[in-house]
């Protein structure tokens, strides 16, 4: 779960309880709810967008560096991690030799971020368009619904 799912978790069980105290009829808690919890997603929504936007504008740059700053700078942080746990100990263990590179926690919370990020906006990505095909669904049914009773 990402930072702003876990902010927005945070705003919406407070919220969503003062509603359930608030308001006496069920269906109408309910459908606040669902309309809190809509717009909420739909801010993600925004924010995922933004982000996308960032990252493609660079890797359509003109510039190389440009382009592939960013999965440069995963390669190298990969490549420290995979020289501190997988080689410098074999090394060591075998010959006496292993270099030990240092990475800074900042760079360790980039390189989590950046694997978290890409992962994290492809789920939210992925759960905000089965969120609105289930919300299509629904208002097919009432409209189906609605249409039956009125023909009645």
């Amino acid at each position: 779960m990402n930072l702003i799912s876990k902010a927005l978790s945070a705003i919406t069980g407070p919220l969503f309880g003062v509603i359930d105290k608030a308001v006496a009829d069920k269906d109408e808690a309910n459908r606040l709810k669902q309309e809190i919890q809509s717009q909420l997603i739909d801010s993600e929504n925004s924010i995922v967008k933004a982000q996308m936007q960032i990252i493609l504008a660079e890797a359509g740059g003109e510039s190389w560096l440009q382009r592939n700053w960013r999965p440069l700078l995963m390669i190298v942080i990969v490549a420290i991690i995979a020289n501190n746990y997988l080689l410098a100990p074999y090394l060591g263990a075998m010959f006496g030799v292993g270099l030990m590179l240092d990475l800074p926690e900042p760079l360790w919370n980039l390189m989590t971020l950046g694997v978290g990020g890409y992962v994290g906006a492809r789920t939210a990505d992925k759960g905000i368009n089965a969120w609105r095909e289930v919300q299509a669904e629904r208002n097919r049914a009432q409209t189906s619904l609605y249409r039956e009773a009125d023909t009645k």
